[in-house]
């Protein structure tokens, strides 16, 4: 027994070596705080839970297994990545299921969101191809990566998946970013982008023009369109300091807060938990931010710099966009708070970004 208990300790401690320690604590106990507040928000339903925790130790493991892979072996396998990403992306124009949009594929065991994989292929593209063409960017590169970036986001955004669409977007765009690109060239775009709105809104589905008409006015149609916004606020404000105490949420467990397990759980964490939980959590996502950030400035190479950088920003992204559909300061798009929503396409691949994260980190390490 004592011989077996050394094993498990040795295997752990080998498993564990390439692992950034504060950054794997920071991001279970963002996992506990979910658990916890999924079991409330799910009315005590254990199957529910448990799910997610089954999720949550897969993508652990996914992790702790892809911090152990050298950048460079990661950055060989990048273009296979992409390219299975995009064909999967593909099949759920044949093959996908879901109850407003064709964003998932069934494989009989579990369900799998494509889009959800592209958070992480379109980065590790982006890095790929910058790591071998001259910084910063000029127009010639900034071509390519455009495709790379559009190819994907134009599929996911035909599903229609406008949420997950712009979080791809915004992945590439951060590589894009960390690798230089000039001032005037990011004035450029965003002037450009701001040009096409008009023709952006023409192209938009009828329920994501209300979205976007009701978080400018939601009190227009309370009962109808306007009703997530009205009781997602109620539910944070009801908060106050120090929350109404686990359980006791009445938005959620008397069915007033729509989707309150997965988009909408951020707001049952503000009612139950008040101010004290909710700046605790954001906290904890400050500084997995942060951490990551600090170990792409440490990156040994560039692949490793700007996939790591973007992976981190693009996880801000998550939280600001999440918090702020809730807040009722930006418009409903269907986009989850990360490793807090249950769901596990999501949580499996954020946890293997954190992964991949960890790599460039104990490479760092291994060759400094």
């Amino acid at each position: 027994m004592i011989d077996f208990l050394r094993w498990l300790r040795d295997l752990a401690a080998r498993l564990l070596e390439k692992v950034d320690l504060p950054l794997l604590l920071a991001l279970l106990c963002v996992m506990l705080i979910s658990l916890v507040v999924l079991a409330s928000a799910s009315g005590e339903n254990s199957r529910l839970v448990l799910s997610q925790g089954v999720r949550f130790a897969v993508g652990v493991g996914a992790m702790v297994l892809i911090s152990r892979l050298p950048p460079g072996k990661l950055r060989l396998w990048t273009p296979l990545a992409y390219a299975m990403s995009l064909v999967l992306l593909a099949l759920v124009f044949v093959f996908g299921s879901g109850r407003s949009a064709n964003l998932w594929l069934n494989l009989g065991v579990f369900y799998l969101q494509p889009g959800e994989l592209l958070k992480l292929s379109v980065p590790m593209m982006l890095a790929w191809y910058l790591h071998s063409v001259p910084l910063p960017p000029r127009w010639g590169t900034l071509a390519v990566s455009a495709g790379i970036i559009g190819l994907p986001v134009g599929m996911i955004i035909l599903q229609p998946d406008l949420g997950t669409g712009m979080l791809v977007a915004a992945s590439g765009v951060f590589a894009l970013f960390l690798a230089g690109i000039a001032w005037w060239r990011i004035g450029l775009f965003a002037g450009l982008g701001l040009a096409a709105l008009p023709v952006g809104w023409m192209f938009l589905m009828p329920y994501q023009r209300d979205r976007i008409l009701t978080f400018m006015n939601p009190e227009s149609d309370p009962l109808g369109t306007g009703w997530n916004i009205i009781q997602s606020k109620i539910a944070i404000g009801s908060g106050g300091l120090s929350g109404k105490g686990w359980g006791q949420g009445s938005q959620a467990h008397l069915d007033f807060l729509p989707e309150h397990t997965t988009d909408f759980i951020f707001s049952v964490l503000s009612e139950e938990w008040g101010w004290v939980g909710v700046v605790t959590l954001l906290g904890l996502y400050l500084f997995i931010v942060g951490r990551c950030l600090w170990i792409a400035a440490e990156a040994r190479d560039s692949y490793s710099r700007l996939l790591a950088g973007a992976l981190a920003m693009t996880f801000s992204v998550y939280v600001l966009v999440n918090g702020g559909m809730v807040a009722g300061l930006l418009p409903v798009v269907g986009v989850p708070m990360p490793l807090l929503s249950y769901g596990g396409t999501s949580a499996v691949s954020l946890l293997a970004g954190f992964g991949m994260v960890m790599s460039a980190q104990a490479h760092r390490k291994t060759h400094a």
